[in-house]
Order: structure tokens, then sequence, then C-alpha cells
């Protein structure tokens, strides 16, 4: 289910936090479904279950999963009015990169360059699962 790049730049929670978000914006994980407990995450991924728990707090913080106290943490239903709601916040924080980029001399044949190349990795991901 996970991949865990121990080399990659992106702190193991983080990519955690990456990876089920794609699952669950992708229907692989559907909502109400119950999540691996951080026990037995940590285990089958030999990290630390603080790591995973502090994954699983930052997906409950963005209302991506929810907890049940002695039951676990499960994945919350994604309510359109929230996606739009995030979608304006990456648009707003894209909108600032983008402008901090060109002041910074980046030019926009560059950052359509960016664009493309994270958009192709982003698929080459959704595929490998």
């Amino acid at each position: 289910m996970f991949d865990i790049d121990l080399r990659s730049r992106d702190p193991i929670y983080q990519q955690l936090v990456d990876k089920f978000k794609q699952l669950i914006m992708n229907h692989i994980l559907e909502p109400d479904e119950k999540l691996p407990s951080v026990r037995q995450l940590a285990e089958e991924l030999t990290v630390n279950p603080n790591t995973i728990q502090k994954a699983y707090r930052q997906l409950e913080q963005e209302n991506f999963i929810y907890s049940v106290k002695g039951r676990g943490s499960f994945v919350q239903v994604l309510e359109s009015n929230v996606a739009s709601e995030k979608i304006q916040d990456i648009r707003k924080d894209f909108e600032h990169l983008l402008k901090e980029a060109l002041f910074l001399g980046v030019e926009e044949t560059t950052l359509i360059e960016w664009v493309q190349s994270v958009t192709k990795k982003a698929k080459e991901v959704s595929e490998d699962d």
C-alpha cells in the first residue's frame, strides 16, 4: 500500500500524508473505511509509531480522516464545499509562488515546464498504484 522513500527530502510523515490524500481523492480509500491502526502501520512500514500518529493528526486537521476513540481512524466524507475551500487555498498559494518566481526572474516557459514535470510525476505515481 505504501512505499516510503528513505532518501526523499520529504519527511516520512509527509510522504504518508500525501499518499493517504492521493488514495482518498482517487476513491481507493472510501468514506468511513477504517485505516490501519498506528501500531499496525508502524510495524508494517518499520517506522516509529509517533511518525504514523503525526501523519494521522495532520490528516485529521485537514479533514481527510476522523478518529473515534477506542475504534480507530476512518476516511472522512469529502464534502464538495470543503474541497472547494481547499482548492481556493491552493490557488492563492500557487498565485503567490508564481508571482514570487516571476519577481526572481524565472521565465514563464520554465514555470510551465515545472508544472508539466510535477503533473507527469503525479500521474506516474497514480499509475504505480
